[in-house]
C-alpha cells in the first residue's frame, strides 16, 4: 500500500542578487516527495544546495537568497504562499528543524528545559507540565547523563556531543509531522550516534512522521534513509531508493560520493610519517601527570575534576589523535594544552621549556607556536567581521604585517585551505558550515605554528573536503614540521591520519600507542566498544549491530567521572567485581610504546577480542576448532 504523502517540493527554485543586480541562481529546479513514515536523505559535498532546499520546507531562506519559482506543499497546502501568521505557526509546530550548529543554537542566558520545551508549549501542542514530561522521556532516550537533572543546567555546562543530543530532543519534543535534519550527528562520538539514530527512526516509526535528513556521512544515510537525493550545485544528480542508491548508483556524481566514504578503522589506513628532515630529540609539547578540572583549585585538586593522572607527548612533525566519547575530556585537554583552562597539577612543556598554566602568563612567541582550531566554526568567528579581517587579524598580531602584504598573505592562506581569494570580502554568515570550519582553520594557520590543536576539525565536513583537509595538513606538516593534536570522534580519519592514538575515557588515558597498535587487537573493552560502534555503509547494519553488540560489548550507558577504580567498570563487560570498581588499574605495556591500562592479563583481552568476533560474526554457537571459524 502506497504511503500517505505528507510534503511535495515542486520545480524549487532560489536565487541571489550579485552586486550589479544579475540573478545568480543557487537552487535550480528541484523535486522531490516526502511520504509519512519515510526519510528523505539530501546528500552532496559543501555549498551544494542541502541546507538551502531543507530550510525551504519552512518558507525561509538565509538572508540575500529568495524564493524564485516552485513550490513547498504540506499536505497539498503551498507554504511559501502562506501569510506571515501561517508561516510562523509552521515553524516549529508542523515542521521542526535540527540545525547544525547547537552552539549556535541555544540561548547561553537559558535553562536548557526552558528552551527544549518552548516550542511545543508555544504551538500549543503540549502543556508545560506535558513538554517537562516529554523532554525528561527523550533525555533518557537520547541517553543523556543525569537524565533527570540535566534540564536545570545552562547550554555551556555540557558537552559539545551533549548540546547535540539536547538539540534533537528540541525538535523531538512537540511531535511535529516533519522534521529537518541538518547533520544532527556530526558533533556525535560513534557510540551516541548508534543511540540518536535509534531514537530517530523510533519517533518517526511511532508518530507515522517523516524527515529531511541533511548530511555528508553516507554510511549514517545507509542506516536511517528510504530515499536518497544526490545534489550537486543546486541540482539533483540522482535520487531513487537507498537500496538503488548505495548499491547500484549510476550517476558519476553518486558513484565519486561513494568512492569517498570513509572505511572501517584498522591498521594500515595511515599515511607515511614526516620525514627525517623535522625529527628533533625534544618532544614538541608533553604532558607531565597532569590533573585539570573547572570550579576553581581547592587543596591542589580541581573542584570539578575532569582529567585525571594524564602523560601524552606530541613529537615534532607527528599528528596524535585523542579519541573517546563525548563527556571524556578531549577538548579539556587541549584546553589545557592551550592554556585556557590552566590544570590544578602537573607541567606543560613546549620544546623542552615549561609553559605557564595560564595563557595570560604565556610569552607571545609561546602563543604563536600552539594555535587552537575551535569545534564550533560558528561561535568561533566574529558574525560582523570580514573573513579577510579575521584571517589578517593574527597576521598582524604576531607578525606585523599590514597594507598589502598582509591582503596578498591572506589571499595565500585563503589558497592553501581550496577557497577562493574573493572569500576575503565575505561574512561568515555567508559562507555554509564547510567553508566556515575552513576559515576557522586558517586563522590559526596564519599565526605559523608549531602546534596545532584541531577539536574536531573535519566533523562539519563532507567526506570528499574532509579528506582534502587532511591531504592540507598533511602537506603542511611534510612541508613545515608541524605537528597536531587531532581531536575527533571520526575513527577512520585518526587512523589515516594520526601517527599515535591516545584514547580518553571519563578523563582518564585506557589506551595509547602507535596508531597501528592501537587499532588491532589485543584492546581495551573501551577501545573495542568505539571500534565496533562505527557505522558501515550497509543496510540494515544498524539493527544487526545493536543486537550482535548488546551481546557482544554491552550497551553504551553514561560516561560517569569517579574518583576510584576504572571508570569504564559500570559499562565493561570484562569488569571483576571489587577489584575493577575500587583499584586504579595497572599499565600493561606491549610492544613501541603500546599501553593498556586494564586489570585483565593482555592474553585474557586477546581471547576476549577472539570470543567477540566470534559472536560479531555469528560464530558464537560454533566449536573453537570448527574449520569455518576464521577469527582476526
Amino acid at each position: 500500500m502506497e504511503k500517505e504523502k505528507l510534503f511535495e517540493i515542486k520545480d524549487l527554485r532560489i536565487s541571489a542578487n550579485d552586486d550589479d543586480g544579475n540573478e545568480v541562481k543557487i537552487v535550480k529546479g528541484v523535486s522531490f516527495d516526502i511520504h509519512k513514515g519515510e526519510v528523505v536523505a539530501l546528500i552532496g559535498e559543501s555549498g551544494s544546495g542541502k541546507t538551502t532546499i531543507s530550510l525551504a520546507t519552512l518558507a525561509y531562506t538565509k538572508p540575500g537568497l529568495y524564493f524564485s519559482g516552485g513550490e513547498c506543499c504540506l499536505f497539498g497546502k503551498d507554504v511559501l504562499s502562506m501569510n506571515p501568521l501561517g508561516q510562523r505557526d509552521l515553524r516549529g509546530g508542523n515542521v521542526a528543524y535540527l540545525a547544525q550548529s547547537a552552539a549556535a543554537t541555544f540561548n547561553p542566558a537559558i535553562t536548557i528545559n526552558e528552551q527544549v520545551t518552548e516550542a511545543a508549549v508555544l504551538h500549543g501542542r503540549l502543556t508545560q507540565e506535558q513538554a517537562n514530561e516529554r523532554a525528561t522521556e527523550l533525555y533518557h532516550a537520547l541517553e543523556l547523563p543525569d537524565a533527570d537533572r540535566i534540564g536545570y543546567r545552562y547550554p555551556h555546562q555540557v558537552s559539545g556531543g551533549q548540546l547535540q543530543r539536547l538539540m534533537a530532543a528540541m525538535a523531538l519534543c512537540g511531535k511535529p509531522d516533519l522534521m529537518v535534519l541538518d547533520e544532527p550527528t556530526t558533533a556525535l562520538d560513534v557510540t551516541t550516534q548508534i543511540e540518536v539514530l535509534k531514537a530517530f527512526k523510533k519517533v518517526i516509526r511511532e508518530q507515522n512522521s517523516a524527515a529531511i535528513y541533511v548530511t555528508h556521512d553516507l554510511a549514517v544515510v545507509a542506516q536511517v534513509a528510504d530515499h536518497i537525493v544526490v545534489l550537486y550545485g543546486g541540482e539533483i544528480m540522482e535520487q531513487g531508493s537507498a537500496d538503488q542508491i548505495i548499491n547500484r548508483p549510476t550517476h558519476a556524481y553518486t558513484k565519486r560520493l561513494m568512492d569517498a566514504v570513509r572505511p572501517k578503522p584498522t591498521a594500515g589506513m595511515g599515511i607515511s610519517s614526516v620525514g627525517e628532515e623535522h625529527h628533533r630529540d625534544v618532544d614538541n609539547l608533553q604532558v607531565k601527570d597532569m590533573t585539570a578540572g573547572y570550579g576553581g583549585i581547592v587543596n591542589g585538586e580541581p573542584k570539578i575534576p575532569i582529567l585525571k593522572d594524564i602523560n601524552v607527548s606530541v613529537k615534532n612533525g607527528h599528528v596524535v589523535g585523542v579519541i573517546g566519547e563525548s563527556g571524556c575530556g578531549k577538548s579539556t585537554l587541549a584546553r589545557v594544552m592551550a592554556g585556557m583552562l590552566p590544570p590544578a597539577r602537573g607541567d606543560i612543556i613546549l620544546d623542552g621549556k615549561k609553559l605557564e598554566g595560564d595563557l595570560r602568563d604565556r610569552k607571545l612567541e609561546e602563543l604563536q607556536k600552539v594555535q587552537f582550531v575551535f569545534q564550533m566554526a560558528d561561535t568561533a568567528l566574529n558574525p560582523k567581521q570580514l573573513i579577510g579581517n579575521i584571517i589578517g587579524r593574527p597576521l598582524e598580531f604576531y607578525h606585523g604585517l599590514t597594507g598589502k602584504e598582509k591582503h596578498a598573505k591572506v589571499s595565500e592562506i585563503l589558497q592553501l585551505v581550496e577557497l577562493p581569494p574573493e572569500f576575503a570580502n565575505r561574512y561568515p554568515m555567508e559562507l555554509s558550515g564547510g567553508q566556515k570550519q575552513r576559515i576557522n582553520m586558517a586563522r590559526s594557520l596564519a599565526a605559523n605554528p608549531e602546534v596545532m590543536l584541531c577539536d574536531e576539525v573535519t566533523s562539519a565536513l563532507d567526506s570528499i573536503v574532509g579528506a582534502n583537509v587532511i591531504k592540507l595538513l598533511t602537506s603542511l606538516r611534510d612541508k613545515t614540521g608541524v605537528s597536531f593534536v587531532f581531536i575527533s570522534h571520526d575513527l577512520s580519519t585518526v587512523a589515516s591520519f594520526a601517527d599515535e592514538i591516545v584514547v580518553l575515557y571519563a578523563g582518564r588515558v585506557v589506551e595509547q600507542g602507535p596508531t597501528d597498535e592501537v587499532l588491532e587487537p589485543p584492546f581495551h573493552p573501551y577501545t573495542r566498544l568505539l571500534i565496533s560502534s562505527v557505522p558501515e555503509m550497509r543496510i540494515g547494519w544498524l539493527e544487526d549491530t545493536m543486537q550482535k553488540r548488546e551481546m557482544a560489548v554491552g550497551i553504551a550507558r553514561g560516561v560517569e567521572i569517579t574518583a576510584r577504580g576504572c571508570p569504564f567498570y559500570n559499562r565493561c563487560p570484562l569488569a571483576i567485581e571489587g577489584t575493577c570498581d575500587l583499584k586504579t588499574a595497572p599499565v600493561r605495556e606491549l610492544k613501541d610504546g603500546h599501553e593498556i591500562h586494564c586489570h585483565r592479563s593482555i592474553e585474557e583481552l586477546q581471547e576476549t577480542e577472539r570470543e567477540t568476533q566470534m559472536i560479531l560474526h555469528g560464530y558464537e554457537k560454533l566449536g573453537e576448532d570448527d574449520p569455518q571459524v576464521h577469527v582476526p
